[in-house]
């Protein structure tokens, strides 16, 4: 295993950030890591990758412990946390140069060319880094996470501030360097990690909820989920009451998404409630299996 967690326990204060998280990733593995914000999942990542020391458990990369051998540990990792850390004030080659220097790299000049081209940062390459666009500070965050040809990638939102074209082109760089890397992804835009990730990890409020392949996950929550907009203001307490309710999210004004044991029986039962009230179901429909879905059903509060 590449990445193994045992047990990462993290507190701020009283306050659990991540419970006792365990899982492992597998060398040519590309996994999403998932959770709506604060659930745990940069703190987690800053404990695998060394920045963060846990309260308890441990991380293993590469089977080194990362708290016991920290250098040797991130010597193996390529890291581009959420907040990229950049030198403004440096040109793009000047920058690379600087890290390669850091893992004292052979060939550096041919390295830092290639990685230049792989992320697609040629047009750009003579620039001071405080000129680029977001978009562009992503790629050379990811190029300098690459230049040393890691083992491990983590990566923390690596698309945010790219455009679509740009968005699919770092997506092609990820699936070409998973393939002999293992990969450990976060990211809010959810359609990037159905096409990238081979493997789901969610957690949420800490906790790990969810580890398994997507089709798993969609086989197991297959239409659990109606979903009615009503053309009237509706009290949440009359859709809670319903039978088989799990669970109710009031998704705008007019509009919920409803989980259910028996999502055919509350059909009916919410068009009896419409009768009842004097109500104006607008849509009706039954829905489950997306990842969105998946995703609301694991992370919703309760």
């Amino acid at each position: 295993m590449s990445i193994v967690v045992n047990n990462l326990l993290k507190m701020y204060g009283g306050q659990k950030a991540v419970n006792n998280v365990s899982f492992s990733v597998q060398k040519g593995e590309i996994v999403g890591f998932l959770g709506p914000n604060g659930a745990g999942k940069s703190t987690t990542m800053k404990m695998i990758t060394g920045y963060l020391s846990p309260d308890s458990g441990v991380a293993l990369v590469s089977n080194i412990n990362v708290a016991q051998n920290p250098i040797e540990a991130k010597r193996k990792i390529g890291y581009l946390p959420e907040a990229n850390p950049l030198y403004y004030e440096m040109f793009i080659k000047e920058y690379l140069d600087f890290v390669a220097g850091v893992h004292a790299i052979k060939n550096r000049k041919q390295r830092i060319q290639e990685v230049i081209e792989l992320t697609g940062l040629s047009a750009e390459q003579k620039k001071k880094i405080s000129q680029l666009s977001k978009g562009y500070k992503q790629r050379v965050g990811l190029a300098a996470a690459l230049i040393h040809e890691p083992e491990v990638l983590i990566l923390d939102e690596p698309t945010s501030g790219l455009d679509p074209n740009q968005i699919i082109e770092i997506r092609n760089v990820i699936k070409q360097q998973g393939q002999d890397k293992t990969v450990l992804f976060s990211s809010h835009i959810l359609q990037e990690v159905e096409a990238i990730c081979d493997r789901l990890i969610i957690i949420n409020k800490g906790a790990l909820v969810a580890d398994d392949t997507l089709s798993n996950l969609q086989q197991q929550r297959t239409s659990n989920f109606v979903k009615v907009i009503f053309k009237e203001n509706v009290e949440t307490q009359w859709l809670e009451r319903l039978r088989a309710v799990k669970n109710v999210n009031k998704l705008d004004s007019f509009s919920w998404q409803i989980e259910a044991a028996n999502p055919n029986e509350v059909k009916k039962q919410l068009l009896e409630l419409s009768l009842q009230h004097n109500l104006n179901i607008v849509s009706l429909q039954t829905e489950g299996g997306s990842l969105e879905d998946i995703f609301r059903s694991l992370t919703i509060s309760k």
